[in-house]
């Protein structure tokens, strides 16, 4: 079987051992991990209680899944005291697409590569990676400003960035999907920097769409 273009998404949540209600937490993430069945089509599996790997057919939507990810984590946090999030290391590359959720059979230097960002993650305060075929220091630290962004979220700027990344909506319709008006849709996501994480997510995407077209 010929390999194809991949987006891979490796993960666990911050600081798990801290957290009292797990089984909220694992409704949270079982939420998350079908949010990202049902956008992108991926294949998605879990390891180690909170640990868990997501494959894209559509390497470009990768990093993008990602920020959806962890926005849905956020607003699912219990409370302000206790905010729930993942460390996610996205990588770019080739590899086999599971033929069902479980990656026992996944193979490919892309699960490697996401792999071992995410080992690299866990020795530092960074939640974000990109490990793409080549390096590319302008887009890590672009993803490292992104990361920044997303620490500080509260739980109403994820709910809004939750459904802006689903749906693209305007602020009016975000404002009558939420039952919120639409001035505070905007505070929430101008707090959550929605503008530039646009910007951002668009700009890896076109860099990654143009990384996996000039390696065919």
């Amino acid at each position: 079987m010929s390999e194809t273009p991949l987006g891979v998404l490796t993960g666990d949540i911050v600081g798990s051992r801290r957290i009292n209600d797990h089984t909220r937490l694992d409704q949270a993430l079982e939420s998350t991990l079908g949010l990202l069945e049902s956008q992108y089509g991926a294949r998605v599996d879990r390891y180690r209680g909170d640990g868990f790997q997501v494959a894209l057919r559509s390497p470009a939507q990768a990093m993008t899944a990602a920020v959806l990810a962890r926005a849905a984590l956020i607003r699912h946090s219990p409370s302000r005291r206790e905010t729930w999030d993942a460390r996610i290391a996205v990588a770019i590359g080739s590899g086999h697409l599971p033929k069902t959720g479980r990656f026992a059979s996944a193979n490919g230097e892309v699960y490697v590569r996401s792999g071992q960002a995410l080992d690299a993650l866990s020795e530092g305060d960074t939640r974000f990676a990109l490990s793409l075929p080549e390096p590319d220091d302008t887009l890590a630290l672009l993803t490292r400003f992104a990361d920044a962004t997303l620490q500080g979220w509260t739980h109403n700027a994820a709910e809004v960035m939750y459904w802006q990344l689903q749906h693209a909506e305007t602020q009016k319709a975000l404002a009558k999907r939420l039952g919120r008006a639409q001035s505070t849709i905007h505070q929430r996501l101008h707090a959550a920097r929605w503008p530039l994480i646009e910007e951002y997510l668009a700009h890896v995407e076109q860099r990654i769409a143009a990384i996996m077209e000039a390696s065919r």
